[in-house]
Formats: C-alpha cells, structure tokens, sequence
C-alpha cells in the first residue's frame, strides 16, 4: 500500500516536472516569436499615439483602450483561427505569405522614407482636416491593427510552426496577449507623458518642476525616435523575411551574398565577429527591405497617378 503509493507520488512528481518543461518551453517559444515580430510591434507602438493627436486629454485612455480591445479581437478570433488552419492543412502557403507581408513591410518602411525626404510629410501636415469623430478613429485605428497584426501573427506562426497544433495555439494566443498588453500600454504611457509632465511642472519644487518640463518637451522627441526606430526595424524584419523566403524556396544567390559576407565579416574581426556579423545580416537585411519596399512604392505611386489621369 505504501510502496503503491510511494509509486503514484513519483509518477506524479515525473508529470509535474514533465508539465513544467512544457510551460517552460512554451514560454521560450513565445518569447523567440514575439522577438521576431519586433519590427511591426515598434511601428504599432510609434503609430498609434496618432489617432488620439488632439482630442481632449481625458479622452486619450478609453480610446486607447477601445483601440487594443478591438486589436486583441482582430488577433484572438480572426487572425489566430484563420493562421492556425492555414497552418495545418496548407502548411505550404507560409513562405509565401510571410514573403508578401515581408514586401509590404518593406513598403512601409521605404514609403515613410519616401514621405519624410520628398516633403510629402509637411505637405500632408499642412492639410489635416478637423478631426472625425470617436467612432470613425477607433474604426480606422483597428483596420489599420488588423493588417499589424496579422503580420505580427504570420512572422510569429513561422518560428513554432514545427510545434503540436495545440502548442502553436497556446503559444500565438499568449504572443497576442503579451504583445498587445505591451503596445498599448506603452502607447498608454506616451500619451499620458505630456500630462503628467504639465501637471509636475505645476507643482512647488524646482527639481519636480524641471523634470515636469523635461517630459513635456521629450514627448515629440520620443514619438520621433519610435518613428525613425520603427521605420527601420520594418525595412530589417521585411528583408529578413524576404531573404529567408527566397532560400526556403530555392533561390538561393541572395540569402548565400548575405551569408558569405557576414561570415567574412565574423572572421576578419576577431573578438567583436559575433556583434559585426550581426550589424551586417541586419544592414544587408534593411538594404534588400529597402530596395524592395522602393520598387513598390514606385509601382504603386505610378498606378495612382495612371488612374488619377484616367479620372481626369
């Protein structure tokens, strides 16, 4: 009876241990993918303060939050399903899907690029008009979620892919979660930064008041490194995509260029060959996105102007 259940104790600890490396893996797992997804994360997190740019400040949070809950929607029950039998029965679409959002990730990047040194940017500044209604904001803010986060879903699907298929939905459903708990709260916080800041300027106390003013004055610089970070980060991640997609499929020539030249780079550099290889895989990486994202952009710049004459 007691050797019994000395055995049942044992068979109990192994399973808990078993469970345990489970949890741990899956833990791994969604934190490699989420890692691969950083570029869209970033540009979510620079774009989004936008939507709340001049509405009144205690309006700021519930359209924020309205934003995310409708973000976690579009990746719980649209994206997650749709990804997790795409995945499944017609495992072979992947690459080329993950090629398609990798191109328009390079889009992105090229075009606010294109915006930011043709003087499009001020024009478009220059031109606002008032602002639409709670409604029309949020509805447009998550239409623009959806394709982020789909391809926020897609780049993570492909690091677990090779999971059980109850693994990758546990694993996706916790990327989702995680990652949008995470932009929207940092997005929460940058937002608020100007308030709190005007509210501490206001306060007795030279030193409170200076850091007050110091956050009121870092809010457009902060907004401006996320845009320039996140610019980059989707022209690396699209071309990283691109470069691996095209070696999954068997073109080989570009992602073997890339590969030679951070090996080369590795040995001629000796201690520091990890850091440098890694500094041109990602250079090399933000050149293709680059490149690719600029094709498009004149693609897709001389199609509107085709049919703004034809309009005409």
């Amino acid at each position: 009876m007691a050797g019994g259940l000395v055995a049942l104790l044992d068979d109990v600890a192994v399973l808990a241990r078993a469970a345990a490396a489970s949890v741990d893996d899956i833990g791994l797992a969604a934190g490699r993918a989420g890692v691969k997804a950083a570029g869209v994360v970033v540009d979510d997190t620079a774009v989004t303060p936008q939507y709340v740019r001049g509405l009144a400040a205690e309006r700021e949070l519930p359209i924020i939050k309205r934003i995310a809950l409708g973000s976690l929607r579009n990746k719980l029950l649209i994206i997650l399903p749709a990804v997790l039998l795409l995945s499944q029965f017609l495992p072979f679409l992947l690459t080329p899907i993950l090629m398609l959002g990798g191109a328009y990730l390079s889009y992105e990047g090229a075009e606010k690029l294109w915006h930011r040194f043709s003087g499009h940017a001020d024009e478009h500044a220059a031109g606002e008009e008032a602002l639409p209604d709670e409604q029309t904001i949020v509805s447009g803010a998550v239409r623009t979620d959806f394709i982020l986060s789909a391809e926020i879903m897609v780049i993570s699907l492909n690091e677990v892919v090779d999971q059980p298929f109850l693994g990758r939905a546990v694993i996706l459903a916790l990327v989702a979660v995680a990652i949008t708990v995470l932009v929207y709260g940092v997005v929460g916080v940058i937002v608020k930064m100007d308030d709190v800041g005007l509210s501490l300027a206001q306060r007795p106390g030279a030193g409170v008041a200076r850091f007050g003013r110091f956050l009121v004055r870092a809010m457009p610089r902060l907004l401006s490194a996320l845009t320039v970070v996140g610019t980059a980060a989707m022209l690396w991640v699209g071309g990283h995509i691109l470069l691996v997609g095209t070696e999954e499929l068997g073109v080989h020539v570009l992602y073997d260029a890339v590969h030679h030249l951070e090996e080369a780079a590795h040995d001629a550099t000796g201690a520091l060959g990890g850091v440098v290889a890694w500094v041109v895989d990602t250079l090399a990486s933000a050149l293709v996105g680059l490149v690719v994202g600029a094709v498009v952009v004149a693609v897709v710049t001389l199609v509107a102007r085709r049919r703004g004459a034809a309009a005409h």
